[in-house]
């Protein structure tokens, strides 16, 4: 059961809380800081000045972090075992360790605000470095082989599907006139792979923690109803077990929800499912670069601005892309050399880090929350992601039916 539930890679890049400075200024990344640089108090809001860095202060919020991960793990793998044969035992067999990680996180936002040390420990809230790293390990559990191998439907899917879904959340979210950033996270989110691919965007965009928190939390709460949703449907439809696969692969936003209703649908439907899921996280990189090169030349392009240079450019992107690319070759390559039986726990040990690494950058999230961020947020994006849902059903099972009805095991 853990080895299903941890496979999903989900969530939140610390927000850049530069995200309005001018674009001929370096943006500051954790990567870049000779020592951990301290949150703003204010949560990245102008006009607050930071809480001043204190090692005491980092390394007891990092504690705070790493206490709070061990009880997400222990509640992920325990509560359907404590649960069962109860009424709550088969939703508690679908809830994925996110879910945990930022309700334990804003309850120890509760009691670190309550104590009145929330702003002397948020430097060891390591948002960003949690979530890059946990992407980056997730590029070794995609082989890049078997992408290859499935060249034909599953690409041929996710480039068309990914296109049409991106472009009409791009569209709904400008008619709603939701805000640019918030923008482009929806339409990354819903159309290539929910949170991994929000976060990719988030740091494209210079986009702000509380934008990538919220969307995040939509990916979730759309996600758990298409576990049993999409299998159940896939019968009273009558899909053969290849198109079943392929619309629940190209539809659901997570992993972990994708391997849910994959296993739900039968052992055909997940092999697809997962391959055509894979095709559309490797997709990460092309969406971080396009959305860089939009809001470099032109949404954060000030008017009669000279033309930002190529430096400026390489700044913005987000770089972890690369490592998440570089892990995803390496590991094919160590899976084509070495025997399976020695390859497979390898690559086991990256995942189980990979779930480490993204149990804390959830954590995070929930303990760098603040309730006053989401006063920006109305009914515009949720009715943004919710039309973008229901075409993204439509169009993935459209194309499902076009490109998989005459595959055969």
């Amino acid at each position: 059961m853990s080895a299903r539930r941890f496979s999903d890679p989900a969530l939140d890049e610390r927000a850049l809380d530069d995200a309005t400075a001018d674009e001929s200024t370096a943006v500051r990344t954790t990567a870049d800081d000779r020592r951990p640089a301290a949150p703003e108090a204010s949560g990245g809001e102008q006009g607050e000045q930071p809480t001043p860095f204190t090692w005491g202060g980092f390394l007891g919020g990092v504690a705070v972090v790493l206490a709070l991960g061990i009880g997400v793990r222990v509640l992920t793998e325990n509560v359907p075992v404590w649960t069962r044969g109860t009424p709550f035992g088969p939703l508690a067999a679908t809830i994925e360790f996110p879910i945990y990680a930022i309700l334990l996180g804003l309850v120890g936002n509760v009691v670190v605000s309550a104590s009145g040390l929330r702003d002397r420990l948020a430097s060891g809230f390591r948002t960003e470095f949690f979530i890059k790293t946990g992407l980056v390990l997730l590029g070794a559990s995609i082989n890049v082989a078997v992408i290859v191998r499935a060249a034909g439907p599953a690409v041929a899917q996710a480039v068309l599907l990914i296109s049409a879904v991106f472009l009409f959340t791009w569209w709904v979210a400008g008619k709603l006139g939701v805000e640019e950033r918030l923008r482009a996270l929806l339409s990354t989110a819903v159309s290539i792979c929910g949170v991994s691919a929000a976060i990719a965007a988030a740091g494209a965009v210079k986009a702000k923690k509380e934008d990538l928190a919220y969307t995040a939390s939509l990916v979730i709460i759309f996600a758990l109803p298409s576990i049993f949703l999409l299998p159940w449907l896939a019968g009273v439809l009558g899909l053969s077990p290849a198109v079943t696969g392929a619309w629940i692969g190209g539809n659901i936003d997570t992993t972990a929800a994708v391997t849910a209703a994959g296993t739900l649908a039968g052992e055909q439907p997940l092999q697809i499912a997962s391959i055509v899921k894979v095709t559309q996280n490797a997709l990460l990189g092309v969406a971080a670069i396009a959305l860089t090169l939009y809001f470099t030349y032109k949404v954060d392009r000030t008017e009669g601005a000279a033309r930002p240079s190529a430096g400026v450019l390489w700044q913005r992107f987000p770089k972890f892309v690369l490592g998440f690319l570089a892990a995803s070759i390496v590991a094919t390559i160590f899976s084509s050399v070495v025997p399976a039986a020695s390859a497979k726990p390898a690559i086991g040990v990256a995942n189980d880090l990979r779930t480490w690494f993204l149990i804390l950058a959830f954590v995070s999230i929930g303990l760098e929350f603040k309730a006053s961020s989401l006063k920006r947020f109305g009914w515009r994006p949720i009715a943004t992601f919710g039309a973008a849902t229901v075409a993204n059903l439509v169009f993935g099972l459209i194309l499902a039916l076009l490109l998989f009805s005459s595959f055969t095991f």
